[in-house]
């Protein structure tokens, strides 16, 4: 007697066997459970801290006594002589440091990508900064850009300049430690533009060498357009190194001279150092207000201008 077996049909080629859901979804392969373990580092390392600070920030505290007041804090802090200051320097800081990241790691990307001799020791040495401590370069630098003795100042007068007082200068200081941190960061920006220009698919290229396209042409119209998710990110983690910007600042010139170079990271260390605890978690809490009202906004238009291209 015949019996009829059902076969189940294979699947095309290609297609994947895990099994959908209801309305289209595929189903997971692993477990819910199996994303505890990061879930409990993440909330142990940036929750819980996160919550706790906007608490403190309502309290006067010591490490042993807690005291309620409200938004007394935030009113303290808004009254700070040197907060508004802190608050042009950090926005000046931020984008002159993160512009020139942006423009200077796209042209080192573009010559380290480029048949070129030492490529690869001279990708090492661009990069090496970005190694360095950061507390180190700036003491060595605060050094090198002392206006008598600094080996700067004596190159230049070697040439017959004068050199000027690049720590000293009110109008100099914060450009000048500006500079510093583009030389120490434009590393990691060249390291994230030659991932981007290396991923560019060599089709482009020879499509435009056989249509007599010049570098600058292909520059344009091939490298930099294709090459804007490395802006974005480029772009993203400059902006939020800036307007977090702390200790190269104060390794170098503590704030100084006067208020001329305070950030808002310094204004709320000087806080923490008088003993105003809760002074201090307040001005963390607008930091990181300042930070998410700038980058959010500007990550979420950066985003949609990839999915647009």
């Amino acid at each position: 007697m015949a019996t009829n077996t059902m076969v189940e049909p294979a699947a095309p080629p290609g297609r994947s066997t895990r099994p959908v859901k209801a309305g289209g979804k595929r189903k997971s392969p692993y477990p819910h459970w199996f994303y505890l373990p990061a879930a409990i580092v993440y909330s142990v390392l940036f929750l819980v801290p996160t919550f706790a600070s906007f608490y403190f920030s309502l309290t006067r505290w010591t490490l042993f006594d807690t005291e309620f007041i409200g938004f007394g804090n935030f009113v303290t802090f808004f009254e700070q002589p040197q907060l508004v200051t802190g608050l042009v320097n950090t926005m000046i800081y931020a984008f002159v440091t993160s512009g020139a990241k942006v423009v200077l790691g796209l042209l080192l990307a573009v010559f380290l990508t480029s048949q070129i001799i030492a490529r690869g020791f001279l990708r090492s040495v661009i990069f090496f900064p970005v190694l360095v401590s950061t507390v180190g370069v700036g003491i060595a630098f605060q050094v090198l850009m002392d206006p008598q003795d600094g080996l700067i100042n004596d190159s230049l007068a070697l040439l017959g300049i004068d050199g000027p007082g690049w720590l000293t200068d009110p109008d100099l200081a914060l450009l000048s430690i500006a500079g510093v941190d583009v030389w120490k960061g434009v590393g990691l920006a060249t390291v994230i533009y030659i991932a981007g220009i290396v991923s560019i698919p060599q089709e482009y290229h020879e499509a435009a060498r056989v249509d007599g396209a010049n570098s600058w042409q292909n520059f344009r119209h091939i490298i930099l357009p294709l090459a804007r998710p490395a802006t974005a990110t480029v772009i993203i983690l400059s902006l939020i190194g800036g307007l977090r910007s702390f200790e190269l600042i104060w390794a170098m010139t503590r704030g100084g001279p006067g208020y001329t170079s305070d950030v808002i990271a310094s204004v709320i260390y000087k806080q923490y150092q008088a003993g105003f605890y809760g002074i201090s978690t307040a001005g963390n809490v607008v930091l990181f207000v300042v930070v998410t009202a700038i980058v959010l906004p500007l990550t979420l238009f950066l985003n949609r201008r990839e999915v647009e291209m």
